[in-house]
């Protein structure tokens, strides 16, 4: 969108909140960068150039603004909705791929070259992994920053600089401030903030509009016992992170995500932040969705109703995929019971933080659940064999699910399996991998719902007739299961 500069501007000038992540203003005469809804009086058209990342406009030499703070702009929503070659590198450097492994591992998750993944996103982003990977140090540089008591040099390390100057440069050039000047000032705004001793507290931000119904409502009517629960108003669940562990618990807000993490290891917070953002999906672009799904009649007042619908994720794509076949042709309650066996049987024991809680393990990891004993699960057996050759694929790395798989790929080998069918590979695609278009028309409720709609109720008619809602067909999925009394579609109390 960057390219079209007459778009850009009228974003600019009426202060559009929705283009903010998709691109930044880089100001020529004062060298900052903001985002389009920038409060400060828009400056004069032929001082304004366009970009398509922050990497993009720090490497120009721009430096952040401190009044909209464009560090801080939901991610575009561009890599969320693609499946090509950029888009898997860019949710892999948001998920701290780069900072762990370098551009040479970043290249070989994609199956390329490291000269081919440089050129690409230098020439759709205006920047190379490496310097996309060192704004994102800065921004959770910044979070730490104002968001800890951590010593400087302990606030280097966690977010990924490899020494306190480097630090102390990317800061001052990034934000025009040194890292004590954005403690001191971030202490004078939140000084009557409560602060939760072990925790960072965070807004996650997202584009307007968001309906968290059926968002939490999924999360926390599917919650695992011990590994999820719903709490004061706060979704909360435990993470198995690279360096440690972590607790997050997560609020809705009428303007944001309220975030708040417990983490043993806080080189781990980046990666926490992006599996929280992507498990809520808060880098949708709601205006695009709804503008679609509202072009077919029938289904445009549920849209109308309540607009803003995201798919509910997860943070661990194998995870998801053990709880998928553990919920096939059963209740929602029913699948719970079957993840909570295997959670207190195999799942690895961790603290929960607040002393009230209930969250006391990790989801078992493939390699933990590839000793079970199928005899062990009160499961028919044809749905055991499906567990078993589903955990031993994943546990030997011949099937790769992640935020960067190759989403046609993946349902090729997930159909390959014995035991699954479109159903479970769609499930899997839609909340594991979070295909925007994946689609589930043998599901029972969406049957349901398009037959009270008047759409077509059988499963061919209905996807024909889904063809117009392309490539949304998972917000779709979420307005027809809006329709049902389930749990899943309310906000807890």
């Amino acid at each position: 969108m960057y390219t079209d500069t007459d778009r850009c501007v009228r974003a600019v000038q009426s202060k559009d909140a929705r283009f903010d992540g998709w691109f930044f203003t880089a100001v020529l005469t004062t060298r900052i960068y903001c985002r389009p809804s920038c409060p400060a009086v828009p400056p004069k058209v032929e001082n304004m150039t366009f970009l398509p990342s922050a990497a993009a406009c720090q490497q120009a030499g721009f430096r952040a603004c401190k009044r909209c703070r464009p560090d801080t702009s939901p991610g575009s929503p561009e890599w969320n909705a693609r499946a090509d070659a950029v888009a898997r590198a860019m949710r892999l450097i948001q998920d701290g791929v780069v900072d762990r492994e370098g551009v040479p591992g970043l290249a070989a998750r994609l199956g390329y070259s490291t000269r081919q993944v440089e050129r690409q996103l230098n020439a759709e982003l205006g920047a190379g992994p490496l310097a996309l990977a060192r704004a994102q140090r800065a921004q959770t540089a910044r979070l730490l920053i104002e968001t800890s008591g951590l010593p400087m040099g302990d606030v280097a390390f966690a977010a990924g600089f490899s020494s306190i100057r480097t630090f102390n440069e990317t800061v001052r050039e990034v934000f025009a401030l040194a890292p004590g000047e954005l403690r001191l000032r971030a202490e004078k705004a939140n000084r009557h903030v409560p602060k939760v001793p072990g925790t960072i507290s965070l807004r996650l931000p997202y584009r307007a509009p968001l309906n968290p119904d059926n968002l939490f409502g999924h999360l926390a009517a599917t919650a695992v016992p011990g590994v999820e629960e719903w709490r004061s108003g706060a979704y909360r669940r435990t993470l198995r992170l690279p360096y440690g562990t972590g607790v997050v618990a997560l609020s809705p807000r009428p303007d944001h995500i309220g975030c708040q993490l417990a983490l043993t290891d806080l080189r781990d917070l980046t990666l926490a932040i992006s599996r929280c953002r992507w498990m809520l999906d808060l880098d949708a672009d709601p205006e695009a969705v709804d503008e679609q799904l509202r072009s077919d009649p029938l289904l445009a007042p549920l849209v109308d109703k309540a607009p803003g619908r995201r798919v509910p994720r997860t943070v661990d794509a194998a995870e998801f995929a053990v709880r998928a076949v553990l919920g096939q042709q059963v209740s929602t309650a029913a699948a719970r019971t079957h993840a909570a066996r295997l959670v207190t049987a195999y799942g690895e024991r961790v603290a929960d933080p607040d002393p009230e809680g209930g969250l006391t393990h990790l989801f078992p990891s493939p390699q933990a659940l590839a000793g079970l004993d199928p005899q062990s699960l009160a499961l028919p057996a044809s749905r055991r064999a499906t567990l078993t050759t589903l955990v031993g694929a994943l546990a030997d790395g011949s099937l790769p699910l992640g935020i960067d798989s190759d989403w046609e790929a993946a349902r090729a080998q997930l159909n390959a399996l014995p035991g699954f069918g479109p159903w479970t590979t769609e499930v899997i695609a839609m909340r594991a991998l979070g295909d925007p278009d994946a689609f589930l028309p043998s599901d029972l409720g969406v049957r349901r719902a398009a037959k009270g709609l008047g759409l077509p109720s059988t499963p061919a008619a209905l996807t024909a007739r889904a063809a117009g809602w392309r490539p949304w067909r998972a917000y779709a999925v979420q307005y027809l299961w809006a329709t049902d009394a389930h749990p899943i579609n309310h906000l807890p109390v």
